[in-house]
């Protein structure tokens, strides 16, 4: 099971990730420019909201536990990942990688530029 700092590490390897506390000093939030794609806190039971294409959210809220409508997010397109349930840490970085590559293809030619 990853550890809060070993998902943060993993969050901030992204090109050009960020993150920084609009709500308040405990919710981190990723960005890639200003786009977010990851919500997290050091909260128990450690858990993750990610960006998700709206049909492979309800794919993967069939198949895990783990896996439930974003918490405080758009339910369509949001997924809020428990740690530690039935989601291994090979399927975790893929969703984070999910979440990134959406985030990253919705921007602009002149951004996605930047990151590279």
């Amino acid at each position: 099971m990853m550890t809060f700092k070993e998902i943060v590490v993993y969050l901030l390897s992204k090109k050009g990730a960020t993150f920084d506390y609009p709500f308040d000093d405990k919710v981190r939030v990723y960005r890639v420019v200003d786009k977010i794609f990851a919500l997290m806190s050091d909260k128990e039971p450690l858990s993750i909201n990610l960006k998700c294409n709206p049909f492979y959210a309800l794919e993967l809220r069939s198949m895990y536990t783990s896996v439930i409508p974003g918490y405080h997010m758009n339910k369509k397109h949001w997924n809020t990942v428990v740690v530690g349930g039935d989601v291994d840490d090979a399927l975790l970085k893929e969703l984070i990688d999910h979440s990134y590559t959406l985030i990253a293809e919705s921007l602009t030619k002149k951004e996605q530029n930047m990151l590279s």
